[in-house]
Protein backbone atom coordinates (compact mmCIF):
# COMPACT_ATOMS: atom_id res chain seq x y z
CA UNK A 1 0.00 0.00 0.00
CA UNK A 2 1.86 3.53 -1.11
CA UNK A 3 1.80 5.75 1.89
CA UNK A 4 -0.67 8.36 -0.16
CA UNK A 5 -3.21 6.10 -0.56
CA UNK A 6 -3.69 5.78 3.42
CA UNK A 7 -6.69 7.26 4.32
CA UNK A 8 -8.83 7.54 0.97
CA UNK A 9 -11.21 4.74 1.85
CA UNK A 10 -11.69 6.02 5.69
CA UNK A 11 -15.56 5.28 5.46
CA UNK A 12 -15.84 4.13 8.59
CA UNK A 13 -15.12 7.89 9.76
CA UNK A 14 -17.86 10.07 9.86
CA UNK A 15 -17.92 13.02 6.99
CA UNK A 16 -17.11 15.87 9.38
CA UNK A 17 -13.89 13.89 10.82
CA UNK A 18 -12.60 13.44 7.64
CA UNK A 19 -12.70 16.57 6.64
CA UNK A 20 -10.57 17.76 9.42
CA UNK A 21 -8.27 15.03 9.18
CA UNK A 22 -7.91 15.50 5.37
CA UNK A 23 -7.26 19.57 6.12
CA UNK A 24 -4.69 18.74 8.73
CA UNK A 25 -2.64 16.17 6.55
CA UNK A 26 -2.98 18.91 3.71
CA UNK A 27 -1.62 22.10 5.88
CA UNK A 28 0.83 20.36 7.32
CA UNK A 29 4.35 22.16 7.23
CA UNK A 30 7.72 20.82 5.36
CA UNK A 31 8.85 17.41 6.24
CA UNK A 32 11.43 17.40 8.77
CA UNK A 33 13.11 14.52 7.00
CA UNK A 34 11.79 12.22 4.16
CA UNK A 35 8.56 10.23 4.76
CA UNK A 36 8.37 11.89 7.88
CA UNK A 37 5.30 15.12 8.39
CA UNK A 38 5.06 16.74 11.35
CA UNK A 39 2.14 15.22 13.60
CA UNK A 40 -0.85 17.78 13.57
CA UNK A 41 -1.40 17.83 17.58
CA UNK A 42 2.31 19.23 17.48
CA UNK A 43 1.80 21.74 15.20
CA UNK A 44 -1.29 22.65 17.25
CA UNK A 45 0.14 22.75 20.41
CA UNK A 46 2.90 25.19 19.20
CA UNK A 47 0.04 27.50 17.39
CA UNK A 48 -1.64 27.56 20.63
CA UNK A 49 1.75 28.11 23.10
CA UNK A 50 2.84 31.25 20.58
CA UNK A 51 -0.95 32.66 20.54
CA UNK A 52 -0.14 32.03 24.50
CA UNK A 53 2.48 34.87 24.12
CA UNK A 54 0.41 37.42 23.00
CA UNK A 55 1.04 37.40 19.19
CA UNK A 56 -1.86 37.15 16.75
CA UNK A 57 -3.28 34.49 15.16
CA UNK A 58 -1.87 35.02 11.42
CA UNK A 59 1.17 35.50 13.29
CA UNK A 60 1.08 32.28 14.66
CA UNK A 61 0.29 30.47 12.13
CA UNK A 62 3.19 31.74 9.72
CA UNK A 63 5.60 31.06 12.56
CA UNK A 64 4.25 27.29 12.39
CA UNK A 65 3.61 26.54 8.47
CA UNK A 66 0.24 26.85 7.92
CA UNK A 67 -1.86 29.29 6.02
CA UNK A 68 -3.80 32.53 7.72
CA UNK A 69 -7.32 31.59 7.38
CA UNK A 70 -6.27 28.11 9.13
CA UNK A 71 -5.10 29.87 11.80
CA UNK A 72 -7.60 32.14 11.94
CA UNK A 73 -10.28 29.45 11.97
CA UNK A 74 -8.29 27.21 14.11
CA UNK A 75 -8.79 30.65 16.95
CA UNK A 76 -12.18 30.98 16.05
CA UNK A 77 -14.16 27.98 16.44
CA UNK A 78 -12.13 27.16 20.16
CA UNK A 79 -13.21 30.63 21.18
CA UNK A 80 -9.69 32.29 21.59
CA UNK A 81 -8.65 28.75 24.45
CA UNK A 82 -6.74 25.74 22.99
CA UNK A 83 -9.08 22.90 22.87
CA UNK A 84 -6.23 20.27 23.18
CA UNK A 85 -3.59 20.19 26.20
CA UNK A 86 -0.25 21.98 25.67
CA UNK A 87 1.64 19.38 27.25
CA UNK A 88 3.40 16.87 25.02
CA UNK A 89 1.60 13.12 25.37
CA UNK A 90 3.13 10.68 27.63
CA UNK A 91 5.03 7.75 25.80
CA UNK A 92 2.50 5.47 27.20
CA UNK A 93 0.63 6.31 24.39
CA UNK A 94 1.47 5.65 20.73
CA UNK A 95 1.39 8.59 18.53
CA UNK A 96 0.30 9.06 14.99
CA UNK A 97 4.12 8.89 13.46
CA UNK A 98 4.10 5.25 15.27
CA UNK A 99 0.24 4.77 13.59
CA UNK A 100 1.96 5.61 10.35
CA UNK A 101 5.38 3.09 10.80
CA UNK A 102 2.60 -0.16 11.76
CA UNK A 103 0.59 0.70 8.87
CA UNK A 104 3.48 0.89 6.60
CA UNK A 105 5.29 -2.40 8.32
CA UNK A 106 2.00 -4.18 8.90
CA UNK A 107 1.45 -3.50 5.34
CA UNK A 108 4.98 -4.93 4.12
CA UNK A 109 3.34 -8.39 5.86
CA UNK A 110 5.99 -7.79 8.70
CA UNK A 111 5.50 -9.83 12.09
CA UNK A 112 3.74 -7.76 15.12
CA UNK A 113 6.65 -8.82 16.89
CA UNK A 114 9.32 -7.45 14.43
CA UNK A 115 6.78 -4.52 14.23
CA UNK A 116 7.26 -4.08 18.00
CA UNK A 117 10.82 -4.47 18.33
CA UNK A 118 11.18 -1.75 15.46
CA UNK A 119 9.35 1.06 17.32
CA UNK A 120 10.41 0.29 20.96
CA UNK A 121 6.48 -0.82 22.15
CA UNK A 122 5.26 -4.23 23.38
CA UNK A 123 4.28 -6.54 21.01
CA UNK A 124 0.84 -6.56 22.98
CA UNK A 125 0.40 -3.09 22.62
CA UNK A 126 0.46 -3.72 18.81
CA UNK A 127 -1.65 -6.17 18.57
CA UNK A 128 -4.36 -4.85 20.31
CA UNK A 129 -4.02 -2.01 17.75
CA UNK A 130 -4.22 -3.40 14.90
CA UNK A 131 -7.35 -5.57 16.57
CA UNK A 132 -9.11 -2.49 18.17
CA UNK A 133 -8.37 0.40 16.01
CA UNK A 134 -8.44 -1.37 12.34
CA UNK A 135 -11.15 0.33 9.82
CA UNK A 136 -14.09 -2.32 9.26
CA UNK A 137 -15.21 -1.28 5.65
CA UNK A 138 -17.57 -4.29 4.47
CA UNK A 139 -16.66 -6.11 7.58
CA UNK A 140 -13.43 -6.68 6.69
CA UNK A 141 -10.20 -5.32 8.88
CA UNK A 142 -7.85 -3.37 7.40
CA UNK A 143 -5.56 -1.13 9.44
CA UNK A 144 -5.15 2.52 8.32
CA UNK A 145 -3.09 5.12 10.63
CA UNK A 146 -5.83 7.89 9.59
CA UNK A 147 -8.99 5.42 10.65
CA UNK A 148 -6.57 4.56 14.07
CA UNK A 149 -5.88 7.93 14.92
CA UNK A 150 -9.17 9.09 15.19
CA UNK A 151 -11.10 5.97 17.17
CA UNK A 152 -8.36 5.83 19.55
CA UNK A 153 -9.30 9.69 20.37
CA UNK A 154 -12.86 8.94 20.48
CA UNK A 155 -11.86 6.11 22.80
CA UNK A 156 -9.87 8.54 24.69
CA UNK A 157 -12.77 11.20 25.16
CA UNK A 158 -14.62 11.74 28.73
CA UNK A 159 -17.50 13.49 28.03
CA UNK A 160 -19.03 14.85 31.00
CA UNK A 161 -22.54 17.11 30.81
CA UNK A 162 -22.07 20.69 31.26
CA UNK A 163 -22.80 21.87 34.63
CA UNK A 164 -24.94 25.06 33.55
CA UNK A 165 -26.98 22.29 31.32
CA UNK A 166 -27.96 20.58 33.90
CA UNK A 167 -28.58 23.00 36.79
CA UNK A 168 -31.23 25.12 35.71
CA UNK A 169 -31.46 27.57 39.29
CA UNK A 170 -27.76 28.24 38.44
CA UNK A 171 -28.18 29.03 34.94
CA UNK A 172 -30.85 31.10 35.48
CA UNK A 173 -28.51 33.00 38.05
CA UNK A 174 -25.64 33.21 35.60
CA UNK A 175 -28.02 34.54 32.61
CA UNK A 176 -29.82 37.18 34.55
CA UNK A 177 -26.57 39.05 36.25
CA UNK A 178 -25.09 38.84 32.65
CA UNK A 179 -28.03 40.18 30.67
CA UNK A 180 -30.30 41.78 33.55
CA UNK A 181 -31.98 45.03 32.59
CA UNK A 182 -30.48 48.36 33.80
CA UNK A 183 -32.71 49.64 36.13
CA UNK A 184 -33.45 53.51 37.88
CA UNK A 185 -33.25 53.86 41.47
CA UNK A 186 -37.10 53.19 41.40
CA UNK A 187 -37.01 49.83 39.41
CA UNK A 188 -38.02 51.72 35.83
CA UNK A 189 -36.14 49.88 33.38
CA UNK A 190 -33.60 52.13 31.56
CA UNK A 191 -33.76 50.32 27.82
CA UNK A 192 -30.57 51.84 26.38
CA UNK A 193 -29.91 52.20 23.11
CA UNK A 194 -31.13 50.14 20.06
CA UNK A 195 -27.78 47.99 19.27
CA UNK A 196 -27.17 46.01 15.53
CA UNK A 197 -28.22 42.54 15.49
CA UNK A 198 -24.79 40.17 16.70
CA UNK A 199 -23.14 38.53 13.69
CA UNK A 200 -20.86 36.34 15.89
CA UNK A 201 -18.14 38.41 14.89
CA UNK A 202 -15.10 39.88 17.60
CA UNK A 203 -16.21 42.92 20.07
CA UNK A 204 -18.16 45.67 18.05
CA UNK A 205 -15.79 48.64 17.45
CA UNK A 206 -17.40 52.65 17.75
CA UNK A 207 -20.96 51.28 17.20
CA UNK A 208 -24.09 50.93 20.37
CA UNK A 209 -23.88 47.90 22.98
CA UNK A 210 -26.77 46.15 24.36
CA UNK A 211 -27.13 47.72 28.52
CA UNK A 212 -27.03 45.12 30.75
CA UNK A 213 -26.72 44.39 34.62
CA UNK A 214 -22.93 42.52 32.56
CA UNK A 215 -21.68 41.16 35.60
CA UNK A 216 -18.33 39.49 34.83
CA UNK A 217 -18.39 35.83 35.18
CA UNK A 218 -15.41 35.95 37.96
CA UNK A 219 -17.79 38.33 40.28
CA UNK A 220 -20.93 35.82 39.35
CA UNK A 221 -18.84 32.78 40.57
CA UNK A 222 -17.72 34.00 43.75
CA UNK A 223 -21.14 36.15 44.52
CA UNK A 224 -22.72 32.49 44.84
CA UNK A 225 -20.52 31.99 47.72
CA UNK A 226 -22.33 34.87 49.69
CA UNK A 227 -25.99 34.50 48.04
CA UNK A 228 -25.89 30.54 48.72
CA UNK A 229 -23.41 30.03 51.47
CA UNK A 230 -24.94 26.29 52.15
CA UNK A 231 -26.02 25.24 48.87
CA UNK A 232 -23.19 23.34 46.88
CA UNK A 233 -25.27 22.77 43.70
CA UNK A 234 -24.56 26.69 43.48
CA UNK A 235 -21.35 26.33 42.50
CA UNK A 236 -19.19 27.21 39.07
CA UNK A 237 -15.99 28.79 38.11
CA UNK A 238 -15.83 31.56 36.32
CA UNK A 239 -13.68 29.91 33.33
CA UNK A 240 -16.63 27.21 32.86
CA UNK A 241 -18.75 30.54 32.21
CA UNK A 242 -16.58 31.95 30.05
CA UNK A 243 -15.82 28.58 28.42
CA UNK A 244 -19.89 28.29 27.82
CA UNK A 245 -19.55 31.76 25.96
CA UNK A 246 -16.94 31.33 23.83
CA UNK A 247 -16.65 27.84 22.37
CA UNK A 248 -19.13 27.02 20.23
CA UNK A 249 -20.84 23.67 20.91
CA UNK A 250 -20.11 23.86 24.66
CA UNK A 251 -22.34 24.44 27.50
CA UNK A 252 -25.94 25.93 27.75
CA UNK A 253 -25.20 29.65 27.53
CA UNK A 254 -26.45 31.40 24.66
CA UNK A 255 -23.08 32.47 22.50
CA UNK A 256 -24.46 36.39 22.08
CA UNK A 257 -24.44 36.92 26.16
CA UNK A 258 -21.08 37.74 24.98
CA UNK A 259 -22.15 41.27 24.11
CA UNK A 260 -22.92 41.78 27.79
CA UNK A 261 -19.28 41.21 28.94
CA UNK A 262 -17.59 44.09 29.44
CA UNK A 263 -15.21 43.75 26.23
CA UNK A 264 -17.85 42.71 24.13
CA UNK A 265 -15.43 40.17 22.90
CA UNK A 266 -16.57 37.09 20.94
CA UNK A 267 -13.28 35.70 21.23
CA UNK A 268 -10.62 35.59 24.17
CA UNK A 269 -7.60 37.21 22.99
CA UNK A 270 -4.95 39.68 24.63
CA UNK A 271 -6.03 43.02 25.10
CA UNK A 272 -4.87 46.17 23.99
CA UNK A 273 -3.62 48.89 26.41
CA UNK A 274 -5.58 52.44 25.62
CA UNK A 275 -2.76 55.08 25.54
CA UNK A 276 -3.38 58.13 28.05
CA UNK A 277 -2.50 61.41 26.42
CA UNK A 278 -1.97 64.23 28.69
CA UNK A 279 -2.27 67.46 28.60
CA UNK A 280 -2.67 70.75 29.85
CA UNK A 281 -0.57 72.91 32.35
CA UNK A 282 -0.30 72.36 36.46
CA UNK A 283 0.93 74.98 38.76
CA UNK A 284 3.93 72.89 41.15
CA UNK A 285 1.19 72.86 44.08
CA UNK A 286 -0.94 70.55 42.64
CA UNK A 287 1.55 68.25 41.19
CA UNK A 288 0.78 64.51 42.05
CA UNK A 289 3.85 64.51 44.50
CA UNK A 290 1.84 66.98 46.84
CA UNK A 291 -1.26 64.94 47.41
CA UNK A 292 -0.77 63.75 50.94
CA UNK A 293 0.21 60.28 51.88
CA UNK A 294 -3.21 58.98 53.38
CA UNK A 295 -4.42 59.46 50.24
CA UNK A 296 -1.94 57.00 48.90
CA UNK A 297 -3.48 53.81 50.40
CA UNK A 298 -7.20 53.09 50.65
CA UNK A 299 -7.14 52.97 54.41
CA UNK A 300 -9.03 56.19 54.48
CA UNK A 301 -12.57 57.01 52.75
CA UNK A 302 -12.95 60.31 51.13
CA UNK A 303 -10.44 60.65 47.97
CA UNK A 304 -11.42 60.21 44.97
CA UNK A 305 -9.75 59.88 41.30
CA UNK A 306 -11.37 61.46 38.11
CA UNK A 307 -11.28 61.64 34.16
CA UNK A 308 -13.86 62.44 31.24
CA UNK A 309 -14.66 59.61 28.84
CA UNK A 310 -15.18 61.30 25.56
CA UNK A 311 -17.39 60.77 22.76
CA UNK A 312 -18.30 61.76 19.22
CA UNK A 313 -19.34 65.31 18.56
CA UNK A 314 -16.92 66.58 21.42
CA UNK A 315 -19.90 65.15 23.88
CA UNK A 316 -18.50 63.75 27.06
CA UNK A 317 -19.08 62.27 30.75
CA UNK A 318 -17.49 62.88 34.06
CA UNK A 319 -16.29 59.83 35.97
CA UNK A 320 -15.25 60.42 39.75
CA UNK A 321 -14.13 56.77 41.68
CA UNK A 322 -14.07 57.01 45.57
CA UNK A 323 -10.71 54.73 46.06
CA UNK A 324 -11.62 52.87 49.25
CA UNK A 325 -14.71 51.75 48.10
CA UNK A 326 -14.75 52.51 44.62
CA UNK A 327 -18.11 53.78 44.21
CA UNK A 328 -18.82 55.61 40.66
CA UNK A 329 -20.41 59.12 40.50
CA UNK A 330 -21.05 59.84 36.87
CA UNK A 331 -21.26 63.65 35.93
CA UNK A 332 -23.57 65.09 33.27
CA UNK A 333 -22.40 67.36 31.05
CA UNK A 334 -25.03 68.53 28.62
CA UNK A 335 -23.71 70.76 25.46
CA UNK A 336 -24.07 74.55 25.95
CA UNK A 337 -26.87 76.03 24.27
CA UNK A 338 -25.11 77.05 20.14
CA UNK A 339 -23.75 74.48 19.99
CA UNK A 340 -24.29 73.36 16.17
CA UNK A 341 -25.35 76.64 15.40
CA UNK A 342 -22.89 79.30 16.37
CA UNK A 343 -19.14 78.58 14.67
CA UNK A 344 -16.16 77.65 16.99
CA UNK A 345 -13.85 80.44 17.95
CA UNK A 346 -10.69 80.25 19.24
CA UNK A 347 -10.59 81.14 22.76
CA UNK A 348 -14.09 81.29 22.57
CA UNK A 349 -16.79 79.34 25.74
CA UNK A 350 -16.44 75.60 24.99
CA UNK A 351 -20.51 74.77 23.92
CA UNK A 352 -19.08 70.97 23.71
CA UNK A 353 -20.53 70.73 27.54
CA UNK A 354 -17.20 70.49 29.34
CA UNK A 355 -15.62 73.24 29.30
CA UNK A 356 -13.36 74.96 32.06
CA UNK A 357 -16.64 76.69 33.31
CA UNK A 358 -19.02 74.17 32.57
CA UNK A 359 -16.95 71.36 34.00
CA UNK A 360 -16.67 73.54 37.59
CA UNK A 361 -20.45 73.85 37.50
CA UNK A 362 -21.14 69.98 37.34
CA UNK A 363 -18.39 68.55 38.93
CA UNK A 364 -19.25 71.07 41.93
CA UNK A 365 -23.29 70.20 41.87
CA UNK A 366 -21.76 66.18 41.75
CA UNK A 367 -19.53 66.62 44.72
CA UNK A 368 -21.58 68.98 46.90
CA UNK A 369 -24.05 66.01 47.11
CA UNK A 370 -21.61 64.10 49.62
CA UNK A 371 -20.59 64.59 53.36
CA UNK A 372 -17.52 67.23 53.45
CA UNK A 373 -15.61 64.15 55.17
CA UNK A 374 -16.47 62.22 51.93
CA UNK A 375 -14.66 65.21 49.75
CA UNK A 376 -11.34 65.11 50.80
CA UNK A 377 -8.71 64.99 47.58
CA UNK A 378 -9.60 64.23 44.20
CA UNK A 379 -7.10 63.31 41.52
CA UNK A 380 -7.76 64.52 38.14
CA UNK A 381 -5.91 63.68 34.81
CA UNK A 382 -4.10 66.31 33.20
CA UNK A 383 -6.83 67.82 31.07
CA UNK A 384 -7.66 71.44 30.85
CA UNK A 385 -11.26 70.97 31.23
CA UNK A 386 -10.35 71.17 35.45
CA UNK A 387 -8.07 74.45 34.44
CA UNK A 388 -10.72 76.23 37.05
CA UNK A 389 -9.72 73.29 39.85
CA UNK A 390 -8.74 76.71 42.57
CA UNK A 391 -12.61 77.83 42.49
CA UNK A 392 -13.75 74.10 42.21
CA UNK A 393 -11.49 73.59 45.71
CA UNK A 394 -12.87 76.97 47.59
CA UNK A 395 -16.69 76.08 46.78
CA UNK A 396 -16.00 72.50 47.68
CA UNK A 397 -13.56 72.19 50.04
CA UNK A 398 -11.68 69.53 48.05
CA UNK A 399 -8.21 69.61 46.97
CA UNK A 400 -7.21 68.93 43.66
CA UNK A 401 -4.00 67.17 42.49
CA UNK A 402 -3.05 66.29 38.65
CA UNK A 403 -1.34 62.99 37.74
CA UNK A 404 2.00 63.06 36.11
CA UNK A 405 2.37 63.38 32.25
CA UNK A 406 1.35 59.77 30.32
CA UNK A 407 1.32 58.21 34.06
CA UNK A 408 -2.85 56.82 33.93
CA UNK A 409 -1.51 54.10 36.69
CA UNK A 410 -1.87 57.26 38.92
CA UNK A 411 -5.42 56.89 38.89
CA UNK A 412 -5.74 53.17 38.95
CA UNK A 413 -8.88 53.15 40.41
CA UNK A 414 -10.69 55.45 37.82
CA UNK A 415 -8.69 54.25 35.08
CA UNK A 416 -10.45 50.46 35.84
CA UNK A 417 -14.04 52.33 35.79
CA UNK A 418 -13.80 53.94 32.83
CA UNK A 419 -13.06 50.63 31.18
CA UNK A 420 -16.13 49.28 32.61
CA UNK A 421 -18.05 52.22 31.50
CA UNK A 422 -16.94 52.12 28.07
CA UNK A 423 -19.61 48.74 28.14
CA UNK A 424 -22.41 51.16 28.31
CA UNK A 425 -20.93 54.35 26.23
CA UNK A 426 -18.60 52.67 23.58
CA UNK A 427 -16.23 54.80 21.85
CA UNK A 428 -17.50 56.20 18.99
CA UNK A 429 -20.99 57.43 20.06
CA UNK A 430 -22.51 60.28 20.53
CA UNK A 431 -22.43 60.58 24.97
CA UNK A 432 -24.85 64.29 24.87
CA UNK A 433 -27.61 61.80 23.93
CA UNK A 434 -27.90 60.00 27.50
CA UNK A 435 -29.88 62.16 30.63
CA UNK A 436 -28.93 62.80 33.98
CA UNK A 437 -31.45 59.94 35.03
CA UNK A 438 -29.74 57.57 32.32
CA UNK A 439 -25.96 58.43 34.02
CA UNK A 440 -27.72 57.57 37.54
CA UNK A 441 -29.11 54.64 36.23
CA UNK A 442 -25.46 53.11 34.64
CA UNK A 443 -23.29 54.04 38.04
CA UNK A 444 -26.20 52.44 39.98
CA UNK A 445 -25.93 49.45 38.25
CA UNK A 446 -21.81 49.82 38.69
CA UNK A 447 -22.04 50.44 42.30
CA UNK A 448 -24.09 47.09 42.64
CA UNK A 449 -21.68 45.07 40.51
CA UNK A 450 -19.35 42.56 43.20
CA UNK A 451 -15.71 43.82 43.07
CA UNK A 452 -12.61 41.00 43.79
CA UNK A 453 -11.03 43.77 45.48
CA UNK A 454 -13.62 44.19 48.04
CA UNK A 455 -14.12 40.75 48.62
CA UNK A 456 -17.00 40.15 46.35
CA UNK A 457 -19.14 43.24 48.30
CA UNK A 458 -20.63 45.85 45.92
CA UNK A 459 -19.40 49.11 46.29
CA UNK A 460 -22.61 50.52 47.31
CA UNK A 461 -22.66 48.39 50.41
CA UNK A 462 -19.09 49.72 51.51
CA UNK A 463 -20.07 52.70 50.86
CA UNK A 464 -23.09 52.71 53.09
CA UNK A 465 -20.47 51.20 55.57
CA UNK A 466 -18.63 54.29 55.36
CA UNK A 467 -21.59 56.65 55.49
CA UNK A 468 -22.35 55.00 58.53
CA UNK A 469 -19.53 55.11 60.47
CA UNK A 470 -19.73 58.78 59.90
CA UNK A 471 -23.04 59.28 62.03
CA UNK A 472 -21.67 57.14 65.04
CA UNK A 473 -20.94 59.95 67.47
CA UNK A 474 -17.85 60.15 68.89
CA UNK A 475 -16.00 59.13 65.50
CA UNK A 476 -13.10 60.89 64.67
CA UNK A 477 -12.54 62.87 61.65
CA UNK A 478 -9.53 64.16 59.59
CA UNK A 479 -10.74 67.47 58.85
Amino acid sequence: MARSDWGKKASDVPEGARRQWRADRALRPPMRSPGRPEPSRAVQRQFWRLIATGITSAEAALTVGVSVPVGSRWFRHAGGMPPISLTEPSGRYLSFEEREEIALLHAQQVGVREIARRIGRDPGSISRELRRNAATRGGKQEYRPLVAQWKAQQAAKRPKPAKLATNARLREYVQERLAGRVRRPDGAVVVGPEPPAWKGLNKPHRQDRRWAIAWSPEQISHRLKLDFPDDESMRISHEAIYQSLFIQGRGALHRELVTCLRTGRALRQPRARAQNRAQGHVSADVVFSKRPAEAADRAVPGHWEGDLIIGTGRSAIGTIVERKSRSTLLVHLPRLEGWGEIPPVKNGPALGGYGATAMNTALTASMAKLPAQLRKTLTWDRGKELSGHAQFALETGTRVFFADPHSPWQRPTNENTNGLLRQYFPKGTDLSRWSAGDLEAVALALNNRPRKSLGWKTPAEVFEEQLRSLQQPGVATTD
